[in-house]
């Protein structure tokens, strides 16, 4: 089933003719005394009230006539129309919140996920007669998207190679709106936009999630620190022997190294010891 444009005229030109059917009518049955005539009048005049429908604006109304369907009003306005059943379907942005949904994460890890989603009809033929309830239709695929896409990746990561539901928002929000992009065509459904609106470690393993983060922003600390402490304890020795400050043995040299990577990863403050030996 695929959109098409229904045939209407300007509802103005119908109330023009309403009036002179419904003129006509009375016209058979009061001056020329024929009911037969007055009777057909009547029934064109209901007809052509029946044709009779308004369009709000980022509204439409489908056409159906007999269980056939003839097309889709997109306009706003007044207009006449083929008499038979119409249906309204709202061509308005809307928003779907999910639910708050419990999965696992590509490390099984239980997670509290949840999304918020953009999205209008552009297809009214589609949205009426391919799906039994389109806005169901989109909540259903909404979560079965958000589940798929949450258990692909891990909720958080220290590898930058590998994407995260926390640390790559945009990209996983991208992903969640292309698949369901592609689960709600059938539909007429267009997504705007999806985006994650909850993210948390289930109650149960919350806790212990949250320790073994601290540990890892521990480690990350003190890998940077060592890092940063290696660096200024190699400048120090190549200045001492560009310079020539003072002459080190490969002993002397290892007690320095081991006193400057003291000083300066230790989180206490620490005190120098001065050699007042001489240095040979």
């Amino acid at each position: 089933m695929k959109e098409k444009a229904a045939w209407r005229m300007n509802g103005f030109l119908g109330l023009l003719l309403l009036l002179l059917v419904v003129a006509g009518a009375l016209y058979f049955a009061i001056v020329q005394y024929n009911p037969l005539y007055a009777i057909l009048a009547g029934i064109l005049a209901l007809i052509v009230l029946s044709g009779m429908t308004v369009v709000q604006p980022n509204d439409s109304v489908a056409v159906i006539f007999f269980g056939r369907y003839l097309g889709t009003i997109r306009d706003d306005g007044f207009f006449i129309t083929v008499p038979s059943l119409r249906k309204r379907v709202s061509l308005r942005v809307r928003n779907f919140n999910s639910d708050t949904l419990k999965v696992n994460d590509v490390d099984g890890n239980p997670i509290e996920i949840a999304a918020v989603v953009v999205f209008k009809v552009t297809d009214t033929a589609k949205a009426l007669f391919d799906v039994e309830h389109y806005t169901e239709f989109v909540r259903i695929q909404s979560e079965t998207a958000l589940r798929h896409v949450a258990t692909k990746y891990p909720y958080d990561t220290d590898s930058e190679q590998q994407w995260s539901l926390r640390g790559n928002a945009e990209e996983i929000a991208g992903e969640l709106a292309r698949e369901l992009e592609e689960r709600l065509s059938v539909s007429g459904v267009h997504v705007m936009e999806a985006r994650l609106t909850h993210l948390a470690y289930a109650p149960e393993i919350a806790s212990a999630m949250l320790q073994r983060q601290q540990a890892n922003a521990v480690v990350a600390a003190r890998q940077k620190i060592v890092e940063g402490a290696v660096g200024m304890v190699e400048a120090a020795l190549e200045q001492l022997e560009q310079k020539r400050v003072v002459q080190l043995s490969e002993d002397m040299k290892a007690q320095m190294v081991s006193n400057l990577m003291v000083a300066i990863v230790s989180e206490k403050g620490t005190q120098p010891v001065m050699n007042a030996g001489t240095v040979r």
